[in-house]
């Protein structure tokens, strides 16, 4: 099987969707199959002999995240050469409807993948106003697949409610060696001056639609004997940083970026996990922190509800009710017996999903499109 791939971030970029595909790609090098990867080249330039980048620009909301210039010409005669049995494409932007484009050209069976909920972030940005726009774009966009690809049951129910169809559950995995509970150690403490008892981190992009002023608000809504006993981490960057800087607690410290052993080493030290956003189509982050044995208080929405067993590993709070937060927040710092209960049985729902499994079922999947097109030749690419 020769795979090709087309999507609009891809690593040193830090979100889901470039590790994703990360993992990926290491997944096909370590099976020996054979893949194609066209993404936006960035500054950090990594380079592969299957990895073909095209010269991008920042997009004006987000400048880590990037808008590709692909030569179209050159991808077709990469594509050519190649002759991939599959197209996978992960995003709807520039690389992704290139990857359309020619599949439908060079008549190739194609795939798609959604992972962000576009419509949910409108409303953070008072646009609204675009939302029906959107989904007849994406509804147009995805028509043509003939599989579209989700993290979440709630994200297929989304989808299916809009119209689409061939909706398909791709969920996610986690490294269990990579991120583990012995990684904890008190140079956490050390390198970041903390001496209050419990740790309590967030890791995402600083931005609206993470719900990050909900933390915030939350912090400072802590009872004061539990606010003394807890030292904030947040982990990440994004156009937020600099105000939310500004409006810092004395007990928080934002870290930047991290990524390996150094974020593995943060979630394993930490006492508690805490994630707002009610945007999410899967978690990644939340999965990670479980992976390192760290219960999770997280939003009661999108795909991080399928990822969290309230009252066994971690609880789930009303999205945006800052009390609800506070509340549960407080009842696990005044109950550390059962906040490490909760980080064991974490660590135990996150070996349950391993990223071998995890691909295994995408191929089957992929192994059904390819098998379907060969019995139907003409319908390479799909038309409903």
């Amino acid at each position: 099987m020769k795979i090709a791939i087309f999507v609009d971030t891809y690593t040193p970029q830090v979100n889901g969707v470039a590790g994703t595909f990360q993992r990926l790609t290491d997944y096909l090098e370590d099976n020996n199959i054979e893949y194609r990867l066209f993404v936006p080249e960035i500054d950090e330039d990594l380079f592969s002999n299957q990895v073909f980048r095209f010269a991008s620009l920042p997009f004006y909301l987000y400048p880590e995240c990037r808008l590709a210039l692909p030569n179209v010409f050159h991808i077709k005669k990469e594509l050519e050469q190649f002759q991939p049995d599959l197209i996978h494409i992960a995003t709807p932007f520039n690389m992704g409807l290139t990857g359309l484009f020619l599949a439908k050209k060079l008549d190739i069976p194609v795939v798609g993948s959604y992972h962000t909920n576009f419509d949910r972030y409108l409303q953070y940005y008072d646009l609204q106003f675009l939302s029906k726009w959107l989904w007849r774009y994406l509804n147009w966009f995805h028509r043509s697949f003939h599989k579209t690809f989700v993290p979440s049951n709630e994200t297929k129910s989304i989808l299916v409610n809009q119209g689409f169809s061939n909706v398909h559950i791709w969920s996610r995995g986690v490294d269990t060696k990579k991120f583990h509970p012995h990684f904890s150690s008190n140079r956490i403490r050390e390198k970041y001056h903390i001496t209050a008892p419990f740790i309590l981190s967030f890791v995402g992009r600083l931005a609206p639609e993470k719900d990050i002023e909900i933390l915030m608000r939350t912090a400072k809504r802590l009872p004061f004997e539990v606010k003394d006993k807890v030292h904030w981490l947040l982990v990440g960057d994004g156009p937020l940083y600099q105000n939310l800087q500004k409006d810092k607690i004395d007990n928080m410290t934002f870290t930047g970026y991290l990524k390996g052993e150094q974020l593995a080493e943060l979630y394993a030290s930490s006492n508690l996990f805490v994630f707002p956003s009610s945007t999410e189509t899967f978690g990644n982050v939340v999965l990670e922190a479980h992976a390192c044995g760290t219960a999770a208080v997280v939003a009661k929405a999108g795909g991080v509800q399928e990822i969290i067993q309230h009252n066994r590993s971690g609880l789930l709070c009303e999205p945006g009710n800052v009390d609800d937060f506070a509340n549960n927040i407080s009842s696990l710092i005044n109950d550390e017996s059962r906040l490490k209960l909760m980080g064991i049985e974490a660590r135990k729902i996150a070996l349950s999903r391993s990223w071998d499994s995890v691909f295994f079922s995408l191929f089957l999947h992929y192994q059904e499109v390819i098998d379907e097109v060969c019995s139907n030749p003409y319908g390479k690419v799909a038309n409903n």
